[in-house]
């Protein structure tokens, strides 16, 4: 599964979704973690009420199951939902994304919790629903 984590440094997780100008996306198995690609934004992302600046970020993320920020607004929480993205907010801007997508694989090896099972049953799905309507 692919998981994105806001950021300013590229180490942490510190950057609010909206007016985050990098997000960091790396693919993530029971086996290990891999950095995919970092997706760059540019703009006025730092006007509050600019709803137009959700839609790239939201399409770029189309295929990520997760990401975490260290903050979000309502709105983009709820079109990231919709698009079946799991929007989670870091416990601090000091957390590492090393250390998030550590814990991730050693989750994804035993018996992930409810929420992330229910994510990746509805990214599968998303992809089955596609398959079926094509």
């Amino acid at each position: 599964m692919k998981i994105a984590f806001t950021t300013n440094d590229q180490i942490h997780i510190n950057a609010h979704f909206g007016w985050a100008r990098k997000i960091d996306v790396y693919e993530v198995s029971p086996d290990e973690y891999k950095f995919i690609k970092t997706l760059r934004f540019n703009g006025e992302l730092k006007e509050d009420g600019n709803e137009d600046k959700l839609v790239p970020k939201i399409e770029a993320l189309a295929d990520c199951t997760i990401v975490y920020v260290s903050a979000i607004g309502g709105s983009a929480a709820a079109r990231l939902i919709k698009k079946r993205i799991t929007p989670i907010k870091a416990r601090s801007e000091d957390d590492e994304i090393t250390d998030v997508l550590e814990r991730l694989v050693q989750t994804l090896k035993g018996s992930p919790p409810p929420w992330l099972r229910k994510a990746l049953q509805q990214k599968s799905s998303k992809f089955v629903e596609e398959e079926v309507t094509v």
